[in-house]
């Protein structure tokens, strides 16, 4: 513990908000986790970078994260450091057709900024909970499209600490996935910005499609309750909630955690759940998806600790 402390001052100085023993049920979506060692809050891209060569230096685990709507964080938390972007890389600037956004803006804002620009091709991602940096790294996306469809470029920082700019080509875009051509880059790649590309449109039309937007989410997914959206990838030529539900766990409990009854691939928080609740309820539906229809589902929700 005089250890966190005594690395909460120097960290410090080096321009971040930091907080020892941070419950991360404060910061997931899905209000569950344990505590973090160190939560940092950098508040520019140079504190940022510092951040990452002191952990690098110390030999600490980090992880970079955005608004922590896709992770669930285990009851016995992360012995490391936690660092946010969401303070750090904020920004979105209009490029003629393109957008520029920073990995810490949130994926509605983005939305809003392209309305508010009447610039069409980012509405889909209204369906998209927390940032641009974790949509980008999985390429979410919804069934009217994916980040990977209008992304035209980034910006990452390489652990040599090199930024290097990887256009469209450079990138191995596929469901749920993005990677560099690149494999000497190896794991330690951050995404700083994003460019997306986009056409001329009615803003007031954007916005009625955005309004029909929203209004499909919300009947269709249980926005009542803390989750962290769909929990399990789609299997090739298969929907998974669609195979929970035929599995007859659409509405199954385990403790405080539930399988929802709108929509079978969401697992949601019912006010008292733990995340080892919500593992154990996905680990039954993989085992019993796996024994009827032989098909392993892969969780979409990045889990740590």
């Amino acid at each position: 513990m005089t250890t966190r402390y005594s690395q909460k001052q120097l960290l410090e100085r080096f321009g971040a908000t930091v907080r020892c023993d941070e419950p991360m049920s404060r910061h997931t979506s899905l209000k569950v986790g344990g505590t973090a060692d160190i939560y940092a809050i950098p508040k520019s891209l140079d504190g940022l970078e510092t951040l990452i060569c002191y952990c690098r230096e110390h030999g600490i685990e980090y992880m970079i994260a955005g608004g922590g709507t896709n992770l669930l964080v285990k009851d016995s938390g992360f012995r490391g450091m936690i660092i946010v972007l969401t303070h750090c890389l904020n920004q979105l600037v209009r490029d003629g057709m393109r957008i520029r956004a920073m990995a810490g803006v949130k994926t509605a804002a983005l939305c809003r900024f392209a309305i508010k620009n009447s610039l069409k091709g980012m509405n889909f991602a209204l369906g998209i909970p927390g940032t641009v940096g974790g949509a980008i790294c999985m390429n979410a996306g919804t069934a009217a499209g994916a980040m990977g469809d209008r992304l035209e470029s980034l910006t990452v920082l390489l652990s040599s600490g090199e930024r290097q700019i990887l256009k469209h080509q450079d990138l191995d875009i596929s469901y749920r996935k993005l990677s560099w051509q690149n494999k000497q880059f190896g794991k330690d790649v951050l995404i700083l910005e994003g460019s997306f590309i986009s056409e001329p449109a009615d803003a007031k039309m954007l916005e009625e499609e955005a309004r029909e937007i929203l209004n499909r989410r919300h009947q269709s997914q249980p926005t009542r309750f803390p989750s962290a959206g769909c929990f399990f990838k789609n299997p090739d030529g298969a929907s998974a909630g669609q195979l929970i539900d035929l599995a007859g766990f659409k509405g199954k409990y385990m403790g405080g955690a539930q399988v929802s009854e709108k929509h079978a691939n969401f697992i949601i928080n019912r006010g008292s759940a733990s995340a080892d609740d919500i593992l154990v309820l996905a680990k039954m539906i993989q085992e019993k998806v796996h024994h009827k229809f032989d098909v392993m589902l892969e969780p979409e929700v990045k889990i740590v600790g």
